[in-house]
């Protein structure tokens, strides 16, 4: 039962950070988790940004 519910946590918790990373790919944010709030517009030196 235990294992049941740990399963059912980790899918919850994938399916989730999936479905963020998808809705700011489809709103065309170009630094996704970026430090500097995303007011960077890919243009920062983050490791996040796209170059």
């Amino acid at each position: 039962m235990t294992d049941l519910i740990l399963i059912t946590v980790l899918i919850l918790i994938v399916a989730l950070a999936g479905g963020y990373v998808y809705r700011a790919k489809k709103s065309d944010k170009k630094c996704i988790g970026c430090p500097d709030g995303c007011s960077c517009n890919g243009g920062c030196n983050c490791e996040h940004s796209e170059k």
